[in-house]
């Protein structure tokens, strides 16, 4: 055989090694390929399912949050309208009381009962408001005071300062620290001694400046 056709027949082998290499490599890379293109939809899916879950998670907040807010407007609303419940409930057997005593009110015989009984439902009333800071004023023979009092009228009293509460026309009531309703009274007038006393001060400064 000829140094040529050898020659010839080695290039062959090597040409057919290398496509075969190449037709390896190709593969190789198409099924690396293939893998990564696999790997990314798993990857798509996975990152799919944890958008859902997450806003599956939003919606559930949402949803909590809105049931909440309603629950506190229900209950704000029921503290508005029926904040005086207990106190009224409280009231109740001393309603009762006082209509009890009033169906013997006509009752000759029994006169000093129905006294008594209606004197112990006015102390009970009077508890409950204690009991709730609702105090009565004490306003007979105090100096006259806007903050408390409302005077109706004004009378003549020598035997008291001026301005001195003389009668209760209708009681005042503080609750805790607050006026709810002030007390509607008589108060005493300034005396005629006090009077000429005012005079006989503007009199004697009138000459002093002439």
């Amino acid at each position: 055989m000829s140094k040529h056709k050898k020659d010839k027949q080695k290039d062959d082998k090597n040409l057919k090694k290398e496509n075969e290499e190449i037709k390896s490599e190709t593969l190789e890379n198409e099924e690396l390929d293939s893998e990564m293109v696999d790997d990314s939809d798993t990857k798509i899916a996975e990152l799919e399912m944890q958008v859902k879950e997450l806003q599956e998670k939003v919606l559930r907040k949402a949803a909590e949050f809105e049931n909440y807010k309603r629950r506190t407007e229900n209950d704000q609303f029921n503290l508005l309208n029926y904040a005086a419940e207990s106190f009224i409930t409280k009231l109740l057997p001393i309603v009762d009381d006082f209509e009890r005593s009033m169906d013997h009110i006509d009752d000759l015989e029994n006169s000093n009962s129905v006294k008594d009984g209606i004197k112990l439902v006015y102390e009970k009333l009077q508890k409950l408001l204690d009991e709730q800071g609702v105090k009565k004023m004490q306003t007979k023979g105090e100096p006259f005071n806007v903050d408390y009092h409302d005077a109706l009228m004004q009378r003549k009293d020598d035997s008291v300062p001026p301005h001195t509460v003389l009668e209760e026309i209708e009681s005042g009531y503080l609750y805790r620290d607050k006026v709810i309703r002030h007390a509607k009274v008589i108060v005493s007038e300034e005396s005629s001694d006090d009077n000429n006393s005012v005079s006989n001060q503007n009199s004697s400064e009138s000459e002093n400046e002439n």
